[in-house]
């Protein structure tokens, strides 16, 4: 079983993007779970998402505490959680960051995805919209394929913005 952890501020779209990433490994004829953990938060707060994708039923539905990957979408959350507590040996980081952050332990990847979203103008209430951009990465990892990852998108939203958000990316993951 391959299990996700998902760190976002409310507004970000760290919870959809959990259920887009379960619908597109489900459409890659996996079996997906995807499950928020917050409160009563405002936008802005913490929230973590739990995302695993296994090739047999999943028969648990809670928080993830050892992670295979870590995705990290406002990255000044790292200065109040412990966002790589719990990464299993070997485990892999995403980051929403145009450069490589210092200090980073297991295999970091990171992309500018805020960037991404504010050039297609994904953005509500002032605040970008990460979770098309981060499926597209995602799938540029090969965690989904681009074209579930595509048709998920498509099932969830009508505005093209957020495929070509996907595909820039999938395009500009740097390792």
């Amino acid at each position: 079983m391959y299990e996700i952890r998902i760190h976002s501020r409310g507004g970000q779209g760290g919870v959809t993007a959990a259920k887009l990433l379960a619908l597109a490994a489900f459409r890659d004829g996996k079996y997906a779970t995807a499950c928020p953990f917050y409160g009563a938060e405002r936008r802005g707060a913490p929230v973590v998402s739990f995302v695993r994708i296994d090739d047999e039923p999943i028969k648990i539905y809670s928080q993830i505490h050892e992670p295979d990957l870590v995705i990290v979408l406002d990255t000044s959350i790292m200065d109040v959680v412990d966002v790589l507590q719990g990464l299993k040996s070997g485990g892999t980081v995403l980051l929403n960051s145009a450069h490589p952050l210092p200090g980073c332990n297991g295999t970091c990847r990171h992309v500018d995805l805020t960037g991404i979203a504010l050039a297609e103008n994904l953005v509500v209430a002032g605040s970008p919209i990460l979770n098309t951009p981060v499926l597209g990465a995602l799938a540029k990892m090969g965690v989904v394929t681009f074209p579930s990852a595509e048709k998920a998108i498509r099932e969830m939203f009508a505005d093209e913005r957020n495929v070509k958000a996907a595909k820039a990316a999938y395009e500009e993951l740097k390792a």
